[in-house]
């Protein structure tokens, strides 16, 4: 079986020690026992994210950057580009709240990113807003998809901005967007996946980052039956997940040979040969 990982992370190696031991204290401290006691399989680094490709027989990765602050998208856009191969990809990242997010959005096509990726709980705003749409508008326009984190968070507060239902408001509305919602469509919120996205939307794809320990089996078969197995990506969210349990995850959901095979790898190199029809 060939896998190609849909979502993972990593820094560059000047901030890698920074990054992961704020975000793992963030972890740490998390209300979900699930995420608590989770404990980072890489070190953050490309080299790190390469070596757990390797050890796993992972043949492509994704990496999805995500720009917390207006100033930081530049460097982040520039160094995601940089580290593209035959078997590493990148989305880039602009920040909602940015001045010149639709001159980025320009460049990351020119740069040769896959799409863009959103974390509204670091970013600090909800998908369906009124004054993004014009940039979801931008986005397909220019052949990309977007990427959503989807519901939960360890920094959530008590209202959760990147609601199943905020996907469905903007996959409505712009149906020629390409959707991924992270967390098989919303962390710890899959009864609303089930009743705002399950089945509706072809235009919404599902990932199944950091799932293992977090939902159950007959829940995300469901999902996936409703919804469509053409429309699930593999994804681990490494480093935060070991890519294994999410391969053992899939592989033991009662879906044939085929079903796997796609959710693995055929429905990702799918998408990105139709970003390229665009580029």
């Amino acid at each position: 079986m060939m896998y190609f990982d849909f979502h993972t992370h990593a820094f560059p190696d000047s901030l890698s020690g920074r990054a992961m031991s704020s975000l793992t204290h963030t972890a740490e401290i998390s209300e979900r026992a699930e995420i608590r006691n989770i404990s980072p399989c890489t070190d953050g680094t490309l080299d790190g994210l390469e070596s757990l490709m390797k050890k796993y027989g992972i043949n492509k990765s994704m990496i999805l950057p995500i720009a917390t602050k207006p100033s930081q998208q530049t460097a982040i856009n520039n160094w995601a580009s940089q580290v593209m191969s035959d078997n590493i990809y990148c989305c880039g990242s602009v920040h909602p709240y940015a001045d010149d997010i639709f001159q980025e959005l320009e460049r990351i096509k020119l740069l040769g990113l896959c799409g863009i990726k959103f974390h509204s709980e670091y970013q600090h705003f909800r998908p369906n807003e009124k004054r993004m749409i014009p940039v979801y508008k931008k986005i397909a326009e220019l052949g990309l998809f977007v990427v959503f984190h989807g519901g939960w968070d360890p920094l959530s507060d008590r209202e959760i901005l990147a609601s199943p239902k905020s996907f469905a408001d903007v996959a409505e509305k712009i149906p020629e967007l390409t959707i991924i919602a992270a967390h098989m469509g919303g962390m710890f919120m899959f009864d609303d996946v089930e009743k705002y996205i399950a089945g509706k939307f072809e235009n919404i794809y599902l990932d199944t980052a950091i799932l293992s320990g977090c939902i159950s089996k007959e829940q995300m078969v469901r999902i996936i039956k409703i919804h469509g197995v053409d429309n699930v990506l593999f994804g681990s969210d490494a480093p935060w997940d070991n890519p294994e349990n999410e391969i053992d995850l899939i592989s033991s959901l009662p879906l044939s040979y085929e079903e796997k095979e796609l959710i693995f790898y055929k429905n990702a190199e799918r998408l990105l040969k139709k970003g390229k029809k665009y580029g």
